[in-house]
């Protein structure tokens, strides 16, 4: 299936290791073998095949192909099939705005404000970015609905005005306003990283390597009920110049933002192109700036810091400041549970490449950081980058500071630092060194969810995408005054002076 605009058999050279075949200008939005469904179909050259379309905002063309993936030549093409109205407004995506009481959405349309205002109705009522198969990405429109009554359920739809007066709807959506600043309430929050995208229907797609993404997607739809907020920590489409919508709030991964010359801390290939600027538009964070990808959020008991990994985190840096506000300035009587998320992993891990490089982390990662963790008494830090799943003790400078390993009451000691990485991308190997603050390791795909009951008990999960059962778990039980109590290096300095 080809944009029919593009379709062509023409070839686009391979400027770096990041295009790969086909290298067709126009590239299969989704491919299928022709004998996918009809084993047949070599002898008799009859068959049927079923893909599912998106509204992409240019016409669709069916091409047959024959010389494989690796010499494509154009046999046939269909004539072109079109959505009725391309142009209609889709795919919303909501984020916490920077006040509790806000939420942005985030859609796509092929109006810009020249020709139509956009606007959202809501109420109460119960290379290869720039080359291979380069699609147009339509228009992005941001709204901010402010002073929203907390726990209400809003029911919304997404508009255009067009200059002769007439409208343009989406169908209409819902959503359930943040509890209150420390509602002391059933809250509950899926956090995983590195989920990528596949096609529902069987097809392939230029980038395939991430059919696991279809598990995790259902387990979470179909416990849609049961989810409050979710965080994806980065690699969010494994974008090779292809991107894919996704939900809520998210931090940067090497793959939204890495390329040489962007700025970036790293300068590679892995964004295919997007310099971040994909991600940073089709998605809103509460952030001061979209360049920077850090910020903080506030969802009534947690405060979660998000970290960018893709910029420099050490100490002196701008983003350093930035973390050392976040997590000074929450107020532990409202937000309890302080967690800190990031793509890249800036604490511990197992994963093969981390123990050969000796480190068990990124590269600097955890040494500006551990000092602040435990000094504002971090909770919980969590991970991607690392397709797996790894949970570590309590820990502070490879010390687990706690041994319990499944119900933690009162002070913690440390951090508990968890990889989460497996939401759908090729899973990656751990060492087989037997590291002593690992607690539990699974090279399987899955996400985690935080459930806090109120503001004494919070419940950690680990459910694997295959099933959506639960293969790990730990409990943590305290209350404020646990909170205030000094640790190694948790108090401040004093003297006898003082």
């Amino acid at each position: 299936m080809l944009n029919a605009i593009l379709c062509s058999a023409s070839t686009c050279p391979s400027e770096n290791e990041m295009v790969i075949p086909p290298l067709l200008c126009s590239a299969p939005i989704k491919y299928q073998y022709a004998n996918y469904s009809s084993p047949g179909y070599e002898n008799t050259g009859k068959g049927l095949l079923k893909l599912r379309l998106i509204n992409q905002r240019s016409d669709f063309s069916f091409a047959l192909f024959s010389g494989g993936l690796s010499s494509p030549k154009l046999i046939a093409a269909s004539n072109t099939v079109a959505f009725a109205n391309p142009k209609a407004p889709v795919y919303p995506r909501l984020a916490q705005g920077k006040e509790w009481n806000e939420m942005t959405v985030t859609w796509t349309s092929g109006y810009g404000i020249a020709e139509a205002e956009p606007f959202v109705e809501w109420d109460r009522h119960g290379a290869p970015a720039r080359t291979v198969g380069w699609c147009d990405p339509g228009f992005i429109h941001t709204s901010f609905l402010k002073e929203l009554w907390p726990n209400c359920v809003y029911y919304y739809r997404l508009g255009h005005k067009l200059l002769n007066g007439s409208y343009i709807w989406s169908q209409k959506y819902r959503f359930r306003a943040s509890p209150y600043p420390g509602q002391n309430s059933l809250q509950r929050v899926v956090i995983f990283g590195d989920m990528g995208k596949a096609e529902a229907d069987g097809s392939n797609e230029y980038y395939n390597l991430e059919l696991a993404s279809l598990n995790t997607t259902y387990q979470l739809s179909k416990d849609l009920e049961n989810i409050d907020i979710v965080f994806h920590i980065g690699d969010i489409s494994y974008a090779v110049g292809f991107f894919h919508s996704g939900i809520s709030l998210q931090s940067s991964g090497n793959h939204e933002r890495d390329w040489p010359g962007s700025g970036s801390f790293y300068g590679r290939l892995d964004s295919g192109g997007e310099c971040g600027v994909v991600a940073e538009t089709m998605f809103y964070v509460p952030a001061e700036s979209r360049a920077n990808f850090w910020y903080f959020t506030d969802y009534s008991m947690f405060r979660f810091c998000i970290a960018d990994t893709e910029h420099d985190w050490r100490e002196g840096t701008e983003q350093y400041k930035f973390i050392e506000h976040c997590l000074a300035s929450v107020d532990r009587h409202k937000q309890l549970w302080l967690v800190f998320l990031a793509h890249r992993v800036l604490g511990y891990s197992s994963n093969k490449f981390y123990a050969e490089e000796g480190s068990f982390e990124e590269p600097m990662g955890r040494e500006s950081l551990q000092k602040l963790w435990q000094k504002y008494k971090v909770d919980i830090a969590i991970y991607g980058h690392v397709h797996n799943y790894e949970r570590m003790c309590p820990i502070y400078q490879n010390v687990c500071t706690n041994q319990e390993k499944n119900h933690y009451k009162g002070t913690l000691n440390g951090t508990i630092h968890v990889v989460a990485g497996g939401g759908g991308f090729n899973l990656t190997e751990f060492t087989t060194l037997q590291t002593k603050w690992s607690l539990f390791r699974d090279y399987d795909y899955g996400f985690v969810k935080l459930t806090a009951f109120d503001h004494s008990n919070l419940l950690f999960e680990y459910k694997k995408s295959r099933d959506g059962k639960v293969y790990d778990f730990f409990r943590v039980s305290r209350d404020y005054r646990d909170i205030l109590a000094c640790t190694v290096d948790s108090c401040p300095s004093t003297t006898l002076a003082s």
